[in-house]
């Protein structure tokens, strides 16, 4: 029978506990000037027009923008890690774990064993490439946590089973203004995937 490693989990050094607080800050704190209509209604042609360009996640984070509910909108993680930045980002990471176990492993009694593993909350800028242009208007960024679980065999091959999960706030950008006339309103962006390596 294999052994769990109860020590701190692997490979978290250099992320973060927590994610940021909600974007729900200056909230509808100023007035609505007329710039900041005309601004709303160029932000409302923006949606047809990007979902006419096939632009349908940068048409969907703007739009919910535009409802002004605040809540959160969920994204489609496996999507995001088909991005050559953020598919290396998290690769990095797994072999990062994959290393510390071996380590941790020839330092015990080279049993099957298994250890926890937590990337914390590390950053991904998206880049506007051909492939992840719609992807770079709808998050420009975004944090992400990997948690997972490395396997050593008593042979010494590892394994990885892993959650992704993306939970940030949305950076409205340019179009911020429109919170802080409460014309919009920032929400916070997650979504989940689940993989093996």
């Amino acid at each position: 029978m294999g052994q769990t490693d109860l020590t701190p989990p692997l490979g978290f050094d250099g992320g973060r506990a927590e994610a940021d607080a909600p974007a729900a800050g200056h909230f509808a704190e100023q007035s609505v000037r007329p710039c900041d209509l005309l601004l709303r209604a160029r932000c409302q042609a923006l949606v047809p027009l990007r979902s006419a360009l096939g632009l349908r996640r940068a048409a969907a984070t703007l739009r919910h923008y535009l409802r002004g509910t605040g809540a959160a909108h969920r994204v489609d993680a496996d999507g995001l890690l088909t991005l050559p930045a953020v598919r290396s980002a998290a690769e990095a990471q797994l072999e990062r774990w994959r290393a510390e176990a071996l380590e941790r492993w020839r330092d015990g009694p080279r049993t099957a064993a298994a250890y926890p593993a937590d990337s914390g909350r590390r950053e991904v800028r998206l880049s506007p490439r051909p492939g992840g242009v719609d992807w770079w208007l709808a998050l420009r960024a975004f944090e992400y946590r990997l948690t997972g679980t490395v396997r050593v065999a008593a042979d010494g091959t590892t394994s990885a089973d892993y959650r992704f999960a993306v939970c940030t706030c949305w950076d409205a950008g340019r179009f911020a203004r429109l919170h802080d006339v409460g014309l919009a309103k920032g929400f916070t962006v997650t979504g989940e995937a689940f993989g093996h390596a």
